[in-house]
């Protein structure tokens, strides 16, 4: 009896709404290596695989904007122990992806995971930084604190196919936020095997929710649609984040534009957790005004 045997060839799916459904169009599209050997087909999304991506989005943002910051950093973490646990697969898929040895690879799976951990570790420190007490003349008082801002768009750098997305992806959940991602165009696997890691996490579905295709083609109803509040462009080129941006200023959604120069191996800031977070002022009376307060 021969010992050969035909490989078994991964089928990528979507990841919605803690789902893994076909694209609602039925259509994929060849992901190559950087010498152009075939990889995989990924599922090509639809205008309305979009649309329902932004409905699981909604519908998930109360339950996990509610959480405590503490429990969002523990899934966090937990998202980063799951990748820990699947680092040999990552690695070949980045290095496939991006053209990188194994070595440099490994370094990269590596610190993704560890931005993951960073991320973590600021879910219950954010609001310290950013909010506070206000000094005020009169006899009452105001305490300022940061709340998310609800559904985001994201578009994963197109490059940085593994850390970049997770750079962009990380401090929009992190601070109580839905997301609504589109993995790069050219390298989305990454991006789709993460959606297995996180569906096998404590992360919540439609907390994140992964599409692959055209990044013009799914960008565009996500920049114009009125339930979408925000929207990162770090994957868009200069002339399509000029068109997107455009469209976002209809119903005014925050704008994060991209950089022309993106070191996402380096220490994040804290612009992006900031990014993504309203503050809400609350006044109180003091002395005899009454115990009631207002806010705005």
């Amino acid at each position: 009896m021969s010992d050969a045997r035909l490989s078994v060839l991964k089928t990528y799916k979507l990841y919605v709404g803690g789902k893994f459904p076909r694209s609602e169009s039925g259509r994929v599209y060849e992901v190559t290596d950087v010498k152009g050997d075939w990889l995989a087909n990924a599922p090509l999304s639809s205008r309305k695989d979009a649309r329902d991506a932004v409905v699981a989005a909604r519908k998930a943002f109360g339950g996990w904007s509610g959480a405590t910051a503490y429990n969002r950093g523990q899934v966090l973490y937990r998202v980063a122990e799951m990748l820990e646990g699947r680092r040999a697969q990552f690695v070949h898929e980045v290095a496939g992806a991006e053209g990188l040895s194994k070595s440099k690879a490994a370094a990269v799976v590596d610190a993704t995971i560890d931005r993951w951990v960073w991320y973590a570790g600021w879910t219950d420190k954010i609001a310290q930084v950013v909010g506070g007490a206000n000094p005020v003349a009169g006899p009452y008082f105001n305490l300022s604190s940061p709340e998310p801002t609800g559904v985001v768009a994201v578009l994963a750098p197109q490059e940085s196919s593994f850390l970049g997305l997770v750079s962009v992806l990380a401090p929009v959940v992190a601070t109580g936020n839905t997301a609504v991602v589109v993995a790069s165009e050219r390298s989305p696997l990454p991006a789709l095997s993460l959606a297995e890691v996180l569906a096998t996490s404590d992360v919540p579905g439609g907390v994140v929710n992964i599409l692959s295709g055209r990044t013009a083609e799914i960008a565009a109803p996500l920049a114009a649609h009125q339930d979408v509040n925000a929207i990162d462009l770090a994957g868009a080129d200069e002339a399509l984040a000029k068109e997107l941006e455009t469209a976002a200023a209809d119903n005014l959604k925050r704008v994060v534009r991209p950089q022309p120069v993106d070191d996402w191996s380096a220490t994040p800031g804290l612009e992006r957790l900031t990014a993504f977070l309203e503050t809400k002022t609350v006044w109180h009376p003091t002395g005899a005004l009454g115990a009631a307060g207002s806010s705005y």
